[in-house]
């Protein structure tokens, strides 16, 4: 389908239309023109209120758990999900049954989604089936187009498999993606250590399990000078701590959740069980620190963790309840909703330039005669979020049936497009 999108204003700094308000004509998945009052027959016409444009969003941490746990969520349907939210590359854990620790693995996932609107970019497993005891065979998994490697939900607990994997990967100068967690630590709790874990009667689960594991990887980091990507960042001292990695010089990088920006423990008030996340929602000071980091720069991009979970897996006692929650397609919501003060400049960089930078990936140009990987969207738009903003065959989101600010119309990728209509 070509396409023309009317009086769009174009936030990507790597263009040459940066800032300009403009129509774009897309012909055959080609940027063919981009000026002021075009006209073209046989394309559909898109056009909003205050309508902007940006390069295709990029997620760099997604479950979509095929193969194995289909009824939470395919690759199809997780596909569909991310171009609801504006994503046009996804990359996703390897946390599935069997787990992407294998080329095998990595060619089922690429050749399942290879020709869709979402380019699904597989993590390999660090270790064999994220057992964390054993490498699996990152280098094979690298070749055939693995983009990263991690073990996904499951952290790596032992430092000596953790320092061979970052070993490992310098020979190709690839990336390890860790969420940092002592799970000796913090095993058994259900939520944040604080006040109001305390209140509720639950077991917490301590920041210093997340910067005792920080402080860990940043270490190994250093010895190896290897590339490393923390996901999930929720304390004030993490901040602290991958802030000071990175004026040592190290290669170190971080994500946060958009939801670990909107919530806090007190929160959990309810018992609320769609809530129940790893790493945990964190204190108000922590969110705040978060928040300061994304506008200063030391948190790098956005992982939505999107983590879809059946029905029966969410509506029971909190402490039976699996961990996650949906993302992707309330991602843009919630970030406009939780930070309202961000420039859109900034935000897209989040969600767009800074990702790919990190993964390695080529840039996107808004540019005549460029290949078309555009998100578009209504920043000042609020809208309720319901059932219809859903492209997962999950729904364990909190934030169903709430009002967020910033809604996503559309994406445009390998020659194809998704309109939320």
């Amino acid at each position: 389908m070509d396409i023309l999108l009317k009086n769009v204003r174009i936030v990507a700094p790597l263009s040459p239309f940066h800032g300009q308000t403009n129509d774009i004509l897309i012909q055959n998945g080609i940027i063919t023109d981009i000026a002021t009052n075009i006209k073209a027959d046989n394309v559909k016409e898109i056009s909003g209120k205050n309508l902007h444009v940006s390069a295709g969003w990029m997620d760099v941490f997604a479950h979509f758990c095929d193969p194995g746990q289909e009824y939470k969520e395919d690759l199809g349907s997780g596909a569909t999900a991310a171009a609801k939210g504006g994503f046009t590359t996804v990359m996703i854990v390897p946390n599935t049954q069997p787990s992407l620790y294998t080329k095998t693995q990595i060619e089922y996932v690429l050749s399942k989604t290879r020709y869709g609107v979402v380019n699904v970019l597989p993590i390999g497993a660090i270790s064999k089936n994220v057992e964390g005891t054993t490498l699996a065979e990152m280098y094979e998994m690298r070749q055939t187009g693995a983009v990263a490697f991690s073990d996904g939900l499951k952290p790596v607990q032992s430092s000596g498999i953790m320092l061979k994997a970052l070993q490992y990967v310098k020979a190709f100068n690839g990336t390890i993606i860790q969420i940092p967690d002592d799970t000796s630590i913090s095993g058994h709790g259900l939520m944040h250590e604080g006040i109001h874990s305390t209140q509720l009667g639950m077991p917490g689960k301590p920041a210093i399990a997340e910067e005792i594991m920080l402080r860990r990887d940043i270490e190994l980091a250093k010895y190896t000078d290897s590339n490393i990507h923390f996901t999930g960042i929720s304390t004030r001292q993490s901040v602290e701590l991958i802030a000071a990695a990175k004026a040592d010089g190290l290669k170190v990088t971080c994500s946060v959740t958009p939801y670990h920006l909107l919530f806090t423990d007190a929160d959990l008030g309810t018992y609320n069980s769609f809530l129940k996340v790893n790493p945990p929602l964190r204190s108000q000071d922590d969110v705040n620190a978060l928040k300061d980091a994304i506008r200063n720069g030391v948190i790098d991009c956005i992982a939505t963790h999107h983590q879809p979970q059946d029905w029966d897996a969410k509506q029971v006692e909190f402490e039976y309840a699996k961990h996650g929650m949906i993302g992707l397609e309330s991602c843009f919501g919630a970030l406009r909703t939780a930070l309202p003060d961000l420039g859109l400049e900034k935000l897209t960089e989040l969600l767009s330039t800074a990702p790919r930078s990190i993964f390695g990936l080529p840039n996107v140009i808004i540019a005549k005669g460029e290949p078309a990987n555009l998100t578009w969207f209504e920043p000042d738009t609020t809208y309720t979020f319901t059932d219809k903003e859903i492209g997962s065959k999950s729904k364990n989101s909190p934030l169903l049936n709430t009002e967020l600010k910033g809604k996503v119309l559309g994406v445009f990728n390998n020659k194809q497009s998704y309109l939320n209509l």
